[in-house]
């Protein structure tokens, strides 16, 4: 009679697949969103035949460090995970033309450096962990399990009209689909009352309550007729706004004061200037307004928080797990919870693996975190796996299964894979598609996107 096998499994497959889907030309301070994005997705399977998956951010920089990656994960047991990836960060080196800068002035060139491709494998492994111990990823996360759903916000942006970039750049069009949302959500969006609109139809389909508008487009003040607009729509809910920085402290204070029980948070209301840091900057804008501060964009490792957090900067950190890790993520959740802060999720285009993701590491998160940011809404219906998370009147239901709690669909993979084969770029660029709207436009962090 054979010996049980002791210990944990052992990875013994690694697979690295870059994927694509397809976006609305969704309005943001470094431009318009082009008619797809780029995510990369890891694969391993272990001795006792479980897979596990996880999902980061698109193109080929990313995809090539998960693939130098493969020798230091496979052979190895998945109980050893923290080994393993202390591993990957002892043989890594930072990439030239990382500066360190981060990307407090939102240079989306710089965002590969702050997402680490190595947290899409943390999640793979913690997803076999689970399976091996017969328990939800949540349950390995910090202190555990702390709710089954998580209060999640609607993400509203300002859409600019994709047919003045065709037939150059196909955006994806569902006029002729009978589902309200996804008619909507290719369409131009550009006023007050479009935004109401659009907030009004995923009240309706997914339940929020509370929303969050991506500024940086228009003048502050005209955002701020859009967030009134919706306060009124919407008098219980919370409301927020993320111009990315782009306005300056003289004038971040004059639009946000007025504003000050209205919004519920202002997110990176300004950036760096005068030679101070965006730190220095938004704990003078925290001086001057009685407004709760969210980040994603000048704390996005320790040593930034440590500095945002000496000054006083801000109230909120938006620890999205693909910029601090997933075990590093709920960590800061521990941390602002005991300090009497605020933990939340920033999120980018991603696919239905990271809903997953984001599902177990909210559920991990103490206290009460702020509604989660999730661009999933944008990409519903594209689903890679057969057993997507739902949003149930606003909330996002954290699946009970072992480990990740989901499947993937590997024939939507592989479709998915062959759009990103056939793209022209697998780079995020935001600057494309605004040629067609201003000819000659360049990103300035200063200036709104429409504002030129």
């Amino acid at each position: 009679m054979d010996m049980e096998q002791k210990g944990t499994p052992v990875v013994t497959e690694m697979q690295v697949i870059p994927v694509a889907g397809y976006d609305s030309m969704l309005m943001t301070l470094s431009g318009a969103h082009a008619p797809w994005f780029t995510r990369n997705l890891v694969i391993l399977k272990d001795s006792a035949g479980n897979t596990g998956i996880g999902e980061i951010h698109g193109g080929d920089y990313t995809c090539e460090a998960l693939k130098s990656c493969i020798p230091l994960v496979v052979g190895q047991p998945t109980g050893k995970y923290r080994t393993i990836l202390s591993s990957i960060h002892k043989a890594g080196t930072r990439a030239e033309g990382d500066d360190g800068e981060g990307i407090q002035t939102l240079d989306i060139s710089k965002l590969k450096f702050v997402v680490k491709a190595e947290w899409a494998i943390e999640c793979a492994l913690l997803d076999l962990l689970g399976k091996h111990l017969e328990l939800p990823m949540c349950e390995l996360l910090g202190d555990g399990r702390q709710r089954d759903e998580i209060e999640t916000l609607g993400y509203l942006f300002y859409v600019s009209e994709k047919e003045k970039a065709h037939p150059d750049l196909s955006y994806l069009d569902e006029g002729s689909s009978s589902d309200p949302w996804f008619k909507l959500r290719r369409q131009e969006m550009l006023t007050p009352e479009r935004i109401v609109e659009q907030a009004q139809v995923l009240h309706e389909k997914y339940g929020f309550g509370n929303f969050k508008l991506k500024g940086g487009v228009f003048e502050g003040a005209r955002e701020m007729d859009a967030i009134r607009a919706l306060k009124k729509a919407f008098p219980k809910g919370r409301i927020n706004l993320d111009p990315n920085g782009a306005w300056s402290l003289k004038e971040a204070i004059e639009i946000c004061k007025p504003m000050e029980g209205i919004l519920t948070y202002i997110e990176d209301p300004c950036g760096p200037e005068s030679g101070f840091s965006s730190r220095e900057i938004m704990a003078e804008f925290k001086n001057a307004v009685n407004l709760p501060v969210a980040t994603n964009m000048i704390a996005t490792d320790w040593r930034q928080f440590y500095h945002s957090a000496a000054l006083r900067s801000v109230d909120i950190v938006l620890a999205d797990p693909h910029f601090w890790g997933f075990g590093g993520s709920v960590r800061m959740a521990q941390i602002l919870n005991d300090w009497g802060l605020t933990w939340g999720s920033h999120s980018n285009n991603h696919f239905d693996v990271t809903l997953a993701a984001f599902a177990h590491v909210a559920a991990a998160a103490p206290g009460n975190p702020t509604a989660l940011d999730t661009h999933w809404i944008w990409q519903d219906g594209q689903n890679l796996l057969e057993d997507t998370p739902e949003i149930i009147n606003g909330y996002l239901q954290v699946p009970k299964k072992p480990g990740l709690g989901v499947t993937l669909n590997m024939k939507r993979v592989m479709e998915a894979n062959e759009l990103y084969n056939s793209l022209p770029s697998h780079d995020r660029d935001d600057t494309m598609a605004m040629q067609y709207l201003i000819p000659d436009w360049k990103f300035d962090c200063r200036k709104p996107s429409l504002v030129r």
